[in-house]
């Protein structure tokens, strides 16, 4: 099949590159020309494990290509996705002019059938008005499909290659067609194509990305509550982990969720439920609770340094929202290191992957390490953000041979409490 994709974000690129992989000729179209020259170069404008490996076979196979032309984009294939930036508004909407302003532009030049999918999430409804734009200027036929991602950051190329399930929105027995023989490659395994209307599609990834956001959210509260009455959260989390009907997944406590999908999707929904005259009371806790939590360690640090850190050497370790991606959107990090700049603190921190994101935003604010225990040196103290798996086993004799002070604010809980103990840390994690 020949494909289109419309935008090379996140979504858009991990879209494009996986349908090249199993055959299919795939346009990506971008309006970024410094971009799009670099990735017919080979090079993959962000990180994503295996991304690359798949991304330069398929560029070399001719496979995959890409353009700035949307009239090329729209020439070359008859299924086109639209993968473009849903930015929250003001208002906590989902801005949807980047996909109106495109559905606009298809419904002026389309010349024959085409299957327009919206791969970005998007509010309940928005198949209908990308409908209604495409059918202002053109009485050509064509079909809207909403086919949401279910793309985890860092193991983005195993989702879309092997997904749990795909999720189609369509009313339109010829666009469903097209969409089963897209995907059939993908699910050989036997895990679902579940056909739905368009409307319930948009729900369902709110729904989902909503719902997990709560999970995390709900576990924090207990983490809070086990500081309180002296219990243990590991404890509690792994008794009811054990419980089918709960899971053991999004049931590690920490300083909050972050990324483009949770909080972005969890305010959209939210809004949209007010649009439509109806009050999320579960989503408005989420989403203060979950602001609240990403600078509760804050009050720790302040506590230990008797309410002056002026001057004060704090490492961070771990700035991107979660590990295997260089993505710092809303990452529990920038809250933490905003908080601790305002109160005079010095901040060394590392990353693996998400240090230049960070510094092409807060430039020389904070200084940024070589290596995770050159962020150590001379520190007063160690604040653990993201549980990057280097972080997980340190040499902490070189730790402590490093450090002024030996004290750990560890957000992600990654260390036992009695090995700390033993080491001569003193030790502040989450719900412990």
């Amino acid at each position: 099949m020949k494909i289109s994709v419309i935008g090379t974000g996140y979504v858009g690129l991990v879209t494009g590159t996986c349908l090249a992989e199993t055959g299919n000729e795939v346009l990506c179209v971008d309006i970024d020309e410094q971009k799009v020259e670099k990735m017919k170069s080979g090079v993959v404008p962000i990180y994503e494990p295996h991304l690359d490996v798949l991304f330069e076979r398929n560029i070399k196979a001719q496979r995959l290509s890409f353009t700035t032309s949307l009239d090329e984009g729209l020439e070359f294939a008859d299924i086109i996705f639209l993968a473009l930036p849903t930015p929250e508004d003001e208002d906590g909407s989902a801005d949807l002019k980047y996909i109106l302003g495109v559905a606009e532009n298809i419904g002026k030049k389309i010349k024959s059938y085409k299957v327009i999918i919206d791969k970005s999430t998007v509010p309940v409804g928005t198949s209908d008005k990308v409908k209604e734009t495409i059918s202002k200027h053109t009485d050509i036929e064509f079909d809207v499909v909403s086919n949401p991602e279910f793309l985890r950051e860092g193991f983005a190329v195993d989702d879309f290659l092997k997904p749990e399930r795909i999720v189609i929105g369509s009313s339109s027995e010829r666009a469903t067609e097209i969409m089963r023989k897209l995907y059939k490659p993908f699910v050989r395994s036997g895990n679902p194509i579940i056909i739905m209307d368009e409307r319930s599609a948009e729900l369902t990834k709110y729904a989902a990305n909503s719902f997990l956001a709560t999970k995390i959210t709900f576990m924090n509260e207990i983490a809070n509550f086990c500081e309180k009455v002296g219990a243990d959260v590991d404890k509690v989390r792994i008794g009811m982990g054990t419980d089918s009907r709960i899971g053991k997944r999004f049931l590690f406590p920490g300083i909050g969720y972050g990324g483009s999908c949770f909080p972005k999707d969890v305010k959209a929904l939210h809004k949209s439920g007010k649009d439509h005259g109806y009050d999320f009371k579960i989503l408005d806790s989420v989403i203060n609770v979950n602001q609240k939590q990403k600078t509760i360690l804050v009050p720790r640090i302040m506590d230990h340094f008797n309410q002056d850190l002026e001057g004060k050497k704090i490492a961070i370790w771990g700035l991107a929202f979660k590990p295997e991606t260089d993505d710092i959107r809303e990452a529990p990090s920038l809250y933490v290191i905003d908080e601790l700049l305002k109160e005079g603190a010095d901040i060394s921190a590392f990353d693996p992957e998400a240090m230049p994101n960070v510094k092409r935003k807060l430039g020389d604010k904070i200084s940024f390490s070589k290596t995770m225990y050159d962020a150590l040196e001379d520190a007063e103290a160690l604040v653990i953000c993201t549980e990057w798996s280097i972080f997980r086993t340190p040499n902490f004799k070189k730790v402590k041979e490093l450090m002024k002070a030996h004290v750990v604010f560890d957000g992600r809980n990654l260390y036992d409490l009695e090995d700390m103990a033993s080491e001569g840390f003193e030790y502040s994690s989450i719900g412990r």
